[in-house]
Formats: structure tokens, sequence, C-alpha cells
């Protein structure tokens, strides 16, 4: 880390991803009522500042942006260092949860999450990586979730893009070491946003009765929202606090229910790597 005593002051811009809602929607009022200057992207500039609705919004720079399109993040970027006169934290934070069986998961489906959940953060990085390595300093915070680090049955899509984010992150994590940019994962368990209504969860569009335990699943889950157990205030203050503290991790749970799920995973693959031990050795020449 090179940062020694960082705080909103010295990070004072942000570019944050997916915020009128959730996670990101309490990351930009908070940051805003700290005095940040906070470039937000979203679907929709109208829902945001509906959503930001009593925060004073002196320091926001809207921004009403498709990740897919590479030449208007570019443009956004642009926009923002122009306003704000630099960059210093980048929070790609947009998404949304799919749940759905490997099997009746269709190509498109497939296409747009990774087009949102991987392709448009690279857009975002390609985009802002070199104002950072330039200037020697900066925090890329990549939020992935619990599953990106561990899997469960219905959830195969969403997995497959945040287990491609963690991989992609611990990369760039090495590649911006020397110059002085920080890299942070945050893997959230279930936070009390409407990341579980029909509004915001994918679901597939051509259902069968081929898969009972992951349909009566789906409807667990939507009947879950409301009683998440994490406090998306706590989370998004949690999010400033890797952002700007120091001798930060790489990996970041959020989330009682993360750190059981991640510590069975690491109970789990433990013992299938030990399992292996002897099969391993019998490949070498």
């Amino acid at each position: 880390m090179n940062t020694t005593s960082m705080n909103t002051e010295s990070m004072n811009t942000w570019f944050v991803t997916g915020t009128s809602r959730g996670l990101g929607r309490e990351l930009v009022a908070q940051l805003l009522e700290r005095g940040a200057n906070v470039a937000a992207t979203t679907r929709s500039t109208d829902r945001l500042l509906a959503a930001l609705d009593g925060v004073d919004t002196a320091n926001l720079l809207p921004l009403e942006l498709d990740l897919t399109d590479g030449a208007a993040v570019d443009a956004a970027v642009r926009r923002t260092t122009e306003r704000f006169g630099g960059l210093d934290v980048v929070v790609n934070n947009a998404g949304y949860g799919f749940l759905a069986p490997v099997e009746e998961t269709t190509d498109a489906e497939a296409r747009r999450m990774f087009d949102v959940q991987l392709f448009g953060l690279w857009n975002v990085l390609r985009a802002t990586l070199p104002i950072l390595r330039t200037q020697g300093h900066g925090h890329v915070v990549n939020v992935s979730s619990i599953l990106g680090l561990t899997a469960m049955p219905g959830w195969g899509l969403y997995c497959a893009g945040k287990f491609a984010l963690e991989g992609l992150t611990q990369a760039l994590a090495g590649e911006l070491r020397e110059f002085g940019v920080d890299v942070s994962l945050v893997e959230p368990g279930y936070f009390r946003t409407d990341f579980l209504t029909r509004d915001s969860l994918g679901l597939p569009s051509a259902a069968t009765d081929a898969y009972p335990a992951i349909a009566q699943m789906t409807r667990d889950h939507l009947a879950l929202q409301g009683s998440q157990l994490g406090d998306p205030r706590k989370g998004a203050a949690a999010i400033i606090e890797i952002a700007t503290g120091t001798g930060g991790r790489l990996h970041n749970l959020l989330g009682s229910d993360s750190f059981a799920f991640a510590t069975a995973a690491v109970a789990a693959l433990t013992g299938d790597i030990e399992g292996g031990r002897d099969l391993a050795h019998t490949t070498d020449f």
C-alpha cells in the first residue's frame, strides 16, 4: 500500500457505477455527505436523483451511461476529470442477480450478464487506469459477491460472472502494485436492498419443471426480501473505509453470512486439495 493516511479529503473524487439502487445509492449519499466529489453512473439519472432526494448534490456529477458502450464510458471519465480536476477512487458496483439452472439459461441471458458484469467493468478499467497509473496513486474497488468465492445451485450464471471478476481483480492487483494503485474486492452477503425483488433479479425466460428444488429456492429468495441480514448503510460505510484506509486486504467480506459461506468454502476446498495430494503427484514426469 502506498496510502499512509488516506481519507475522503485526500481521496476526494470518486467514479462509482451502478448507483441508483442498493449499496451504490447508499455509497453515493454517504460520500456526498462527507464532501467528496462523486461521478455516479446509472441507466437513469432521473431515478438516481429521485433516490438522492434530501441529499446535497452540489458535488454530484450524474452520468446516464451504458457501460457496454466503451466510447461513452471514455467520455464519462473525461467529463469527470474536467469537472473535478482529477480522479482518486473507482468503484465498480454495477450488476444484477440472476437465478436459474444452468440448463435453462439462454445464450442471450448469459451474454447480457457478462456484458454488464465483466465487459462493462473492463471498459471502466480501460478508461480510468491510465489516470491512476500515471499519477501514481488511487484505489480500484470491485464489488463482487460471496458468490464469487463459492457457488450454489441456481446461481451458475451469476457465479460465473463474479468468479471471472475475482480472477481479473487478483491479476489487476499485481499489475498495479508497482504504480502505487491499490485494488480491493468487496464480497457482500445478502444485504437489505432490492437485489431480490422481481424488478432487479433476473429469472429465466423459458423455465421448465425439470428443477423443482431450484424453483422452490427462487420462491424462497423472493420471499426473503426485506429480511436480509446486511445493513446497506453499514455496507457503504465499510466500502468507504476499505477505499480510504491503510493496510487493506485484497478480499473483503461484508456480512456474517458472507463470512460463514467463505469459511465453509475454504474448508471444502482444503479437503479436496489434501484428498487429491497423491493423485496430483502421479502426473509428473
